[in-house]
C-alpha cells in the first residue's frame, strides 16, 4: 500500500457533501451541531428510560432500543465524513466501505422492523387495553428488540457480501458521502440489473409493507379513539400516536423515495439531500418529538434535575 495522501488502487474516494458547496466550513460546522444535539438527545432519552421506574413500560422499551439505533446510524456516517473534511483526504478502504453498508443496511432494516412493531404496541395498548398486559410482557419487548437487531444483520450481511463482490471499473470516486450500496454499483463494470430489481424487493418487503402496516394499524387507532368517552385519554391517546406516526413519516418518506425509485432517475444532488434527511436529521428530530411533546418523559427528566439540583445544593 502507498504511503502519505496516495491510495492504495483497493481504496475508494467518497466525494461527499462538501466537495461542490460554496461554504464547505459553514456546512460542516451546521451537521457538527445537529450530531452534537442528535447524539446529546438520544443518549439522554435512552438513560431516562433505562433509570426512570415510570418509564419501564413496552413502548418505552421499544423506544429506547430506536434511539440506540440512531445513535449507532450517526457513529457509522459522520465522524469518518468530518474526519476527511478536516484531514483534506477522502480515502475509505474497501474493507471500510464494506463496513458502512453493513451498519447503514442493518440500521435501516431493524428500525422499520422495530416502528413496526412500535405501531403495533400501540394498536395494543389502544384498542386492546385487557389483552395488552398479557400480549406485551417484558419477555416478549425483548424478543421484539432482539428480532429487530439480529433481522437487520442477516439482511444487511447478505446485502453487503453480494454488492462488495462486484467489480469495479477504473474509477475509484464515490458521489457520496459515505458508502452506500447503489453508489458503490454505480462504479461497477457488470451488469448490476438484476440486484437493483434485488434492492427494489427488499425495499417493498422492508419499507412499503411496514409502512402498510403502520397505516392499518393507526387507521384503527383514530376508529377506536373516535368512540372514546374520555376527552382526557383521548388526547393522550392522539398525542402518543401522532409522535410516533411523525417520526414514520420522517423515516418511511425519504427511504421509500431512495430505493423504491429506478437507480438513475434521482440526481446525485437530489440523492445526497435524502440521505442527509434520512441519516442525520431525522435522528436529531426523534428524541425531541418523543421528549416535548411526552408529559411523562419530560416530568423523568425535570425529576432527575431537581434531584441533581438538591443533591449540588447540600
Amino acid at each position: 500500500m502507498k504511503q502519505g495522501n496516495e491510495s492504495s488502487i483497493t481504496d475508494f474516494i467518497l466525494l461527499g457533501l462538501f466537495s461542490d458547496s460554496r461554504h464547505p466550513g459553514l456546512l460542516v460546522t451546521i451537521i457538527l451541531v445537529i450530531v452534537g444535539v442528535a447524539i446529546t438527545g438520544n443518549s439522554v432519552l435512552t438513560l431516562l428510560i433505562w433509570g426512570d421506574a415510570h418509564l419501564h413500560t413496552p413502548m418505552y422499551f421499544l423506544l429506547s432500543q430506536l434511539s440506540l439505533m440512531d445513535l449507532t446510524l450517526i457513529s457509522t456516517t459522520v465522524p469518518k465524513m468530518v474526519t476527511d473534511f478536516f484531514s483534506g483526504q477522502s480515502f475509505i478502504s474497501r474493507i471500510g466501505c464494506g463496513a458502512q453498508i453493513f451498519f447503514y443496511v442493518m440500521l435501516g432494516v431493524a428500525e422499520c422492523v422495530l416502528l413496526t412493531l412500535m405501531a403495533f404496541d400501540r394498536y395494543l395498548a389502544i384498542c386492546n387495553p385487557l389483552r395488552y398486559p398479557v400480549i406485551m410482557t417484558p419477555r416478549v419487548c425483548l424478543q421484539m428488540a432482539i428480532g429487530s437487531w439480529v433481522g437487520g444483520m442477516l439482511i444487511s450481511l447478505m446485502h453487503t457480501v453480494y454488492a462488495m463482490n462486484f467489480s469495479t471499473c477504473d474509477s475509484r470516486k464515490i458521489h457520496h458521502f459515505f458508502c452506500e450500496i447503489m453508489a458503490l454499483l454505480k462504479l461497477s463494470c457488470e451488469d448490476t440489473s438484476t440486484y437493483e430489481k434485488v434492492v427494489l424487493i427488499t425495499g417493498i418487503v422492508f419499507l412499503l409493507i411496514p409502512f402498510g402496516l403502520v397505516l392499518a394499524s393507526y387507521i384503527l387507532i383514530f376508529l377506536t379513539v373516535l368512540h372514546m368517552n374520555s376527552t382526557e385519554g383521548r388526547h393522550k391517546a392522539l398525542a402518543t400516536c401522532s409522535s410516533h406516526l411523525s417520526v414514520v413519516s420522517l423515516y418511511f418518506g425519504p427511504a421509500m423515495i431512495i430505493y423504491m425509485t429506478p437507480g438513475s432517475s434521482l440526481p446525485t444532488d437530489v440523492d445526497q439531500r435524502l440521505f442527509v434527511f434520512d441519516v442525520i436529521i431525522t435522528p436529531m428530530l426523534n428524541p425531541l418529538i418523543y421528549s416535548l411533546r411526552n408529559k411523562e418523559v419530560l416530568g423523568a427528566l425535570r425529576s432527575i434535575l431537581w434531584r441533581k439540583l438538591i443533591f449540588m445544593k447540600r
